[in-house]
């Protein structure tokens, strides 16, 4: 299954997830290792994962304004 990397890494530090794709540390790491239903899982859950990171994120950005 094609990553979904997209090149834009860094890590939320409350989450641990990658604020490019979603994914965690141990996702990135084990991403072909991972069998096709965990990797459709994973897949599955990151645009509530992005969207979450992006929620939180936006009052970090006001406060800095």
């Amino acid at each position: 299954m094609k990553s979904p990397c997209v090149e834009l890494c860094g890590f939320d530090g409350r989450s641990g997830w990658c604020q490019g794709c979603g994914r965690s540390r141990e996702e990135v790491r084990r991403w072909r290792n991972l069998r096709p239903g965990e990797a459709r899982r994973v897949l599955d859950d990151l645009p509530r994962r992005l969207t979450k990171l992006a929620q939180t994120d936006a009052p970090a950005r006001a406060s800095k304004s």
